[in-house]
């Protein structure tokens, strides 16, 4: 049943977070539907993303600055490419496309500054947040799925994330009915999933399934196999007992997929040893799928450890997996890393 939520711990965080995110998916969707075109497509012209990802980072550094001035953020752009003569056009693009999702007017400089808000160092003490303003690039462009990803992190812990997904569909049963979720989750207030751009803040609580059977259980993997190894995930599927088709879709759209009970197992195998993972694109997923009865962790079984700056460095690839399947899916994931490495 759909109610309107109001929390005590971390309030004001998350309604900040959830406008920010909204405003930051106009943004996409806007720039989505003036400036990707078939000729942007087929000549894999990836400009109108990168108006897009400077636009909403720009607009969720603002907002969390009006509110938090004294909070750091770690992001994932910073303004060197729009600066000087050089950078004019891409600027001039991304100042109109901020203003049109602000409430007050943003010089190019105040625009400039609030992207490059994004550079904190990350660490284990003190509060900070993370953001991807696309996560899901290919998606994007694809007009498939990508989100807007915002996370708190204090102490070195994810306490709140926020993830809005304008293309997913608001009942996975219903492919083709209405699009746009937002997905939200709080330290011990469970997750909740709302329509994203609606006019009220009715949020429906986020479950994952209840299957206890991995032979029943679905995969959500990523659209591109240079993110995951996806022979690996054939191996491991084939080890579980798992015969049905894999839920295939970019971004952390694929955590809200596991949270709200779409699909069960979310692999993200290492495809490059030397490789760590972002903070900024895991950290809102990893709170969502915990707080709707999930786990999280890398392919060892060991929690993520959003403590070591900006990135996962301690960690290998990721699992999310409801309840019921998490631990027979570890056991598979690492036999098949062993395996590999006999043979390597």
């Amino acid at each position: 049943m759909a109610h309107s939520v109001r929390v005590a711990h971390l309030a004001k965080e998350r309604a900040v977070a959830i406008e920010a995110v909204e405003r930051a998916s106009r943004v996409c969707t806007a720039v989505f539907q003036r400036l990707v075109t078939e000729e942007t497509l087929t000549k894999k012209d990836k400009s109108p993303v990168t108006v897009a990802d400077f636009g909403a980072q720009a607009v969720v550094n603002a907002i969390l600055e009006r509110h938090f001035p004294d909070d750091p953020i770690v992001g994932e752009e910073d303004s060197k490419d729009l600066r000087g003569e050089d950078g004019r056009a891409l600027r001039d693009k991304v100042v109109d496309l901020v203003n049109a999702a602000v409430d007050q007017t943003m010089s190019a400089d105040e625009v400039l500054g609030a992207i490059d808000r994004g550079q904190y160092a990350g660490g284990a003490t003190g509060r900070h947040w993370t953001l991807d303003p696309i996560d899901g690039t290919k998606g994007f462009l694809r007009g498939e799925q990508f989100a807007v990803c915002l996370a708190l992190i204090v102490d070195g812990k994810v306490r709140l994330g926020v993830v809005g997904c304008p293309n997913l569909p608001v009942d996975a049963s219903q492919p083709l009915g209405d699009r746009g979720v937002l997905a939200v989750a709080v330290e011990g207030e469970g997750a909740f999933q709302r329509r994203l751009h609606a006019p009220s803040d009715l949020e429906t609580p986020m479950r994952v399934s209840a299957v206890a059977d991995p032979r029943d259980a679905s995969f959500c993997e990523s659209v591109e196999s240079g993110h995951s190894s996806h022979g690996d995930s054939a191996k491991i599927a084939g080890l579980l007992g798992i015969h049905r088709e894999s839920v295939r879709m970019d971004s952390q759209c694929k955590y809200v997929a596991v949270a709200r009970g779409n699909a069960d197992i979310y692999l993200r195998l290492p495809v490059d040893g030397s490789y760590e993972e972002k903070i900024w694109d895991h950290a809102a997923g990893n709170i969502i799928v915990h707080e709707a009865g999930g786990r999280v962790s890398d392919v060892s079984g060991a929690a993520l450890d959003f403590s070591a700056g900006r990135t996962l460095k301690h960690n290998k690839g990721v699992v999310a997996a409801s309840g019921g399947v998490f631990d027979a899916a570890i056991a598979a994931v690492k036999q098949t890393l062993a395996d590999k490495l006999q043979t390597a």
